[in-house]
């Protein structure tokens, strides 16, 4: 019984891999230029978010590195905080 289980499963594995090629082809689209943008502010964002961790791990004061946070998100982000908010 274990060698017809064996065999089942090695029938099995062309199939999957058949249908995973599949899938992966079908998701894969091209990206559009407003998703491209939108890319491109997420990751000046994140750029400007971990700036502001480096500033504080520095020893600045946080009304330091909120101000260059501002400046760096400027036209970015929503709000003071570029689009986020955490609890301090």
């Amino acid at each position: 019984m274990k060698i017809f289980n064996s065999f089942k499963n090695m029938a099995l594995a062309p199939a999957v891999i058949v249908l995973s090629a599949t899938f992966s082809i079908a998701v894969a689209q091209p990206i559009d230029k407003d998703t491209k943008m939108d890319i491109q502010r997420h990751r000046a964002m994140a750029a400007a978010h971990e700036d502001a961790a480096k500033c504080l791990e520095s020893g600045k004061a946080d009304e330091v590195c909120e101000k260059e946070l501002q400046a760096a998100c400027k036209g970015l982000g929503i709000g003071k905080y570029c689009g986020m908010k955490h609890v301090h």
